[in-house]
């Protein structure tokens, strides 16, 4: 099953990412300066990840693919991993789109 993941960063900052069903990570949030913040964060990423309009596609410099997450108001809520082809891309996508709505959350802070 797929799940986020609240956790420090070595900045004090909170972070989240959503890991797929197999465990890979799909989406990693920015920094956050409070918990609640990157829980809501979550709850803007399970509001905004059914929608496809959402999500922006996009290659790095070096050729590989990647996508971000954007809240209605085109704030970045997560970025993807790096893929090495855009089929990769795409199945990232479909994957955060089934799972982020019943997606369980663990608690990694301190």
């Amino acid at each position: 099953m797929a799940k986020f993941q609240i956790f420090n960063g070595k900045d004090g900052n909170y972070y989240f990412r959503l890991r797929a069903n197999n465990g890979e990570p799909i989406l990693a949030s920015e920094g956050y300066e409070s918990k609640a913040a990157a829980e809501n964060g979550i709850q803007s990423a399970r509001d905004n990840a059914p929608n496809d309009a959402r999500y922006t596609r996009e290659n790095s410099a070096d050729g590989q693919f990647f996508f971000t997450l954007r809240a209605g108001n085109n704030e970045v809520i997560g970025k993807s991993e790096m893929y090495k082809a855009e089929a990769g891309r795409e199945n990232g996508i479909a994957a955060v789109k089934e799972g982020a709505l019943s997606a369980t959350i663990e608690d990694q802070t301190s």
